[in-house]
């Protein structure tokens, strides 16, 4: 039996909340599928002097509350269902942590480290220009996602500038600071997912110092996690990047672990530390899981082995609707992607105030006002599981399907 797509998933877990709010059956239609989706097809210039095709999509899943908010991906698995289901999670996303914005996402379907810096750079800008005349500050703003950061969204806001004939710092956020960033933007992701770890922890009863954590893709935001939850007494165990992972029951010395990434690529090989693959570090015995990689790696096939507390979803999609259920009724209380990694889109929101208002904050302001976001966040979805006697994912869905449900209610048909 094949896998479920993550566009599938995706509907099936709107499905849900639909039915338990007993939503208005049209609202509940429009909400089921994409409001805009974009698929370009789009020749880069190669160093070798020959030209390639590339396909990317860029989609807007709800407009209700705000303009399209999502970041942008390079990847060499990227398909337009992958892409549909990331816009609706980032719906719900940004309505869960009240913010006002609607749900977008996009990806172009290429291995960037195959690409030299200067292909990268002409595959981003026709990219861009491609996708144009839909983005833009009011309608639809992009960010970094998977194999995209900082410089790739300098080449964007640049591109999107010269056609308009100004800068337009607001069109795109995860910018350089000089470039109209926001300060505490590369930490915001993992800040915000360990929040969520904390508010869980104290929920669960469970002494972050000396608790056991393991993280599945050590990126960005899984190594950012990883520093931030070891300065609160945790010991990492186990790290994992495309090329594989890495444990030790004793605990990992991260400095270690980063210098050997920096220098070879990959955290595998460290020594002092035993090789494990990707699947098998998920099923490794810890309090707290990161599943900050790709979607679909918690399934049916592998919750029941899966024996942690906590499962804090750094990644989007990481778990299918059925592995939630397993993990659920084991135990183990699994802080949502749309809440757990909401800090990104949080501190974006804030970027993009900042560039609107030519105003920009300190980082201690940015990291203040994310906690109090993020706590609050936490504190109302875990409130609306507890009403409902359900899981997480439950509460929060609920929460944000309802919220957007509403704008859309009060908003109406046009015409």
């Amino acid at each position: 039996m094949s896998q479920k797509s993550a566009w599938a998933v995706a509907q099936q877990q709107f499905d849900l909340a639909a039915k338990r709010l007993n939503l208005d059956p049209g609202i509940a239609a429009v909400l089921r599928e994409p409001r805009r989706q974009l698929t370009v097809h789009f020749p880069v210039r190669m160093d070798d002097g020959s030209t390639r095709v590339f396909e990317g999509h860029r989609v807007q899943h709800n407009l209700g509350r705000g303009p399209a908010k999502g970041g942008i991906r390079f990847h060499q698995d990227v398909n337009v269902d992958e892409v549909k289901a990331l816009a609706m999670w980032m719906s719900w996303k940004c309505a869960v942590m009240d913010l006002p914005y609607g749900g977008g996402k996009g990806g172009v379907t290429v291995d960037p480290k195959r690409l030299s810096p200067g292909e990268l750079e002409r595959l981003t800008r026709r990219f861009t220009t491609e996708i144009a005349v839909i983005i833009g500050p009011e309608s639809d703003i992009p960010a970094p996602d998977v194999n995209t950061n900082s410089q790739t969204m300098a080449w964007m806001m640049d591109t999107y500038s010269m056609h308009v004939g100004y800068t337009v710092p607001g069109v795109v956020t995860g910018k350089p600071i000089a470039l109209g960033g926001s300060k505490g933007r590369n930490e915001a992701t993992a800040r915000g997912a360990v929040i969520c770890v904390r508010e869980a922890a104290a929920k669960f009863g469970l002494d972050l110092k000396g608790a056991t954590v393991v993280v599945q893709g050590y990126g960005n935001a899984g190594s950012i996690a990883a520093r931030l939850i070891s300065d609160l007494g945790a010991k990492i165990i186990a790290v994992s990047d495309s090329g594989g992972g890495i444990q030790n029951p004793a605990g990992l010395d991260l400095a270690a672990v980063d210098a050997h990434k920096k220098k070879t690529g990959s955290v595998v090989g460290l020594a002092g530390a035993s090789a494990v693959s990707n699947q098998a570090i998920l099923e490794i015995p810890c309090d707290v899981l990161i599943p900050a990689a790709l979607e679909n790696q918690i399934t049916a096939k592998n919750a029941a082995k899966i024996k942690t507390k906590i499962v804090a979803e750094a990644a989007n999609g990481p778990t299918t609707p059925e592995a939630d259920e397993i993990l659920f009724a084991n135990g183990a209380m699994v802080i949502p992607d749309i809440l757990c990694n909401a800090g990104g889109v949080t501190v974006s929101y804030f970027e993009w105030v900042q560039d609107l208002n030519r105003d920009f904050w300190e980082e201690e302001e940015v990291n203040l006002r994310l906690e109090k976001k993020m706590v609050r966040a936490f504190n109302e979805v875990y409130a609306m599981a507890q009403e409902q006697k359900s899981h997480l994912r439950t509460g929060a869905y609920l929460l944000s399907v309802k919220r957007v449900a509403d704008a859309m209610g009060v908003r109406g048909i046009y015409p």
